[in-house]
């Protein structure tokens, strides 16, 4: 028998159809994996973006605790800033009530030179007074110091909670929808 002319080429089609059938498979293998791939990272991109949600409320939340904590201790300083102005006047007024003192040494020395059996005894008084009159003065001096870093203490909380509500007004900002 003859062999027929078209046969070649419906063999050569043929392999081209196999082929072209293999690479559509091997090309739709491939969309899949790629799909696969696809969807693996987009649920890692969207439990990273749940794990960072979280950690921002976590410190948006600590921000705001810290800012009450600021707040409530300026409060206290301001309170302490007070009774310590309240401590330093009655100390003044004690400093004056102290100034009487030398007085009060000028008639112990006169009892000691009158009454000779006690003049022992009087004489510590005296010494004692006078540590007294010197202890009231330093004391007195320390709270005018106490007092001004108190003030100082005031100025410089004011400071930084005003630097953690700079830091805080951003992430209140950035993060409207986190509770």
């Amino acid at each position: 028998m003859a062999e027929d002319p078209r046969r070649g080429i419906v063999e050569v089609m043929a392999r081209l159809g196999r082929a072209t059938q293999f690479h559509i498979d091997e090309r739709y293998r491939h969309f899949q994996i790629t799909d696969a791939v696809t969807v693996v990272i987009s649920v890692v991109l969207v439990i990273l973006a749940a794990w960072n949600v979280y950690h921002v409320r976590t410190l948006y939340k600590s921000l705001d605790g810290i800012v009450r904590s600021m707040e409530s201790m300026y409060g206290h300083l301001r309170d302490v800033d007070g009774d310590m102005s309240k401590v330093a006047r009655q100390m003044q007024a004690f400093d004056r009530h102290t100034s009487h003192m030398e007085a009060i040494n000028g008639h112990m020395r006169s009892m000691a030179a009158t009454l000779p059996e006690m003049r022992s005894d009087i004489t510590a008084i005296t010494a004692d007074t006078g540590a007294i009159e010197r202890n009231m003065s330093l004391m007195s001096q320390s709270m005018v110091v106490i007092d001004q870093r108190v003030h100082l203490m005031l100025g410089s909380m004011s400071g930084m909670r005003e630097n953690v509500r700079q830091i805080a007004r951003p992430m209140g900002g950035m993060m409207p929808f986190v509770p």
